[in-house]
């Protein structure tokens, strides 16, 4: 796993717990502001009442024949009388409530006051009002998570990459135990292979040595499988041309003496010069896993159908066993994962698979059925195949 993007997912992942924790306390902060910004209007608007007031307070009948009402940009107002029934008004909006106080209805806010009998052309109430918005508040909230978020994701990458420090040394350590290890299996497993090609060439076939030859293939296809899973995330695996019918021939022969072992018949049926444009370490450990599982759950003396064919543009390729079949054809592409464990392995061979064919969009059909064996269908889209002849 990638040190840099696990320590970018975790403290991604702490953040967001913080900021799940955060909401109610959040939530108290955004009323509270909201309820002292209500206060904050109250008084402006008693500030725009008291305005109107003294405006209506210093108005002459006697020497002015008309009174100019005051008029505010942001506010609005209006007079009634004792019944509510409007002498004057700038207020476009419905008032729901008409006791004296201050209200906030729908974003809209307004204070009701009562005057004075009479004093004021016979109104007994004056209504200022004006539309309130929390905007302010909403944006304050945001750019406080927003800080809170970035320190607590800063913070949290620093110190998940310090602590991770250590462990990175172990790992490290761990990769370079098991590349040494990997290199020291492989090269006692070349020397059996090369050993036993060298006494059959001069001796009669041993049936012993070539079931031992069969166990190092066994072998050497867990030591692939572990060598990719090392350099997976560390190398870039680059295309090439492959002749897919010759590669196909030479990794059945390859199993041959494996499949063998117990009895099992391997039949091909594989069209000439189907060519990919594909990877061959990749194309090794697709074909590898599949032949090798297909010979470990088919049963004592079974056969495997290889087939290689061309559909249209897309090139198909198929193994089929007639053993034990498969209980859950989505479980094992986990790794680890292993439907019987009497058979061996590892149970990462699938999971390899599974993620070459997903980055290269190769569709994997499988058709199983317990006891009767199963069906792997690979199909190479049109950008991969290479239909002309090499």
């Amino acid at each position: 796993m990638n040190d840099n993007r696990y320590a970018l997912k975790n403290a991604f992942l702490y953040t967001m717990f913080v900021a799940v924790l955060l909401l109610v306390p959040t939530y108290v902060y955004v009323t509270y502001m909201k309820y002292v910004q209500e206060i904050q209007y109250e008084f402006k608007l008693k500030g725009q009442s008291h305005l109107i007031i003294s405006a209506m307070e210093n108005f002459d009948q006697i020497e002015n024949k008309s009174f100019d009402y005051p008029r505010f940009q942001s506010f609005q107002s209006g007079l009634y009388d004792e019944h509510f029934s409007t002498i004057f008004s700038l207020i476009k909006e419905p008032l729901k409530t008409q006791k004296t106080g201050y209200h906030v209805q729908n974003g809209y806010a307004y204070l009701v006051m009562l005057l004075p009998e009479r004093r004021y052309f016979d109104a007994t109430y004056l209504v200022v009002g004006g539309k309130i918005s929390y905007v302010r508040v909403y944006q304050d909230v945001i750019i406080i998570l927003l800080v809170i978020a970035i320190l607590i994701f800063i913070v949290s990458l620093f110190f998940l990459n310090r602590f991770a420090q250590r462990f990175q040394r172990v790992n490290q350590r761990l990769d370079r135990f098991i590349k040494d290890s990997m290199h020291e299996i492989n090269t006692p497993l070349s020397i059996i292979n090369v050993n036993i090609d060298l006494y059959n060439r001069s001796n009669p076939t041993n049936k012993y040595l070539q079931r031992i030859k069969a166990a190092t293939k066994t072998l050497a296809t867990i030591y692939n499988d572990m060598d990719y899973l090392i350099k997976n995330e560390r190398i870039a695996f680059e295309y090439e041309t492959i002749n897919l019918s010759h590669y196909l021939r030479e990794r059945i022969d390859y199993f041959q003496e494996v499949a063998a072992l117990r009895n099992i018949t391997i039949v091909s049926n594989i069209a000439d010069n189907m060519v990919l444009y594909f990877n061959a370490t990749q194309l090794q450990r697709i074909i590898d896993n599949t032949i090798s599982n297909a010979i470990k759950y088919s049963y004592e003396a079974g056969k495997i159908e290889v087939l290689l064919e061309a559909d249209r543009d897309h090139c198909v390729m198929v193994f089929k066993d007639y053993g034990v079949g498969i209980k859950n054809s989505k479980q094992i592409f986990e790794r680890y994962y292993r439907e019987n464990k009497e058979k061996g392995g590892f149970g990462i061979g699938l999971n390899i698979v599974k993620s070459i064919i997903e980055h290269a969009n190769i569709d994997l059909r499988i058709e199983s059925e317990e006891k009767k064996g199963s069906t792997f269908t690979y199909d190479f889209p049109p950008l991969l195949f290479k239909s002309d002849d090499l």
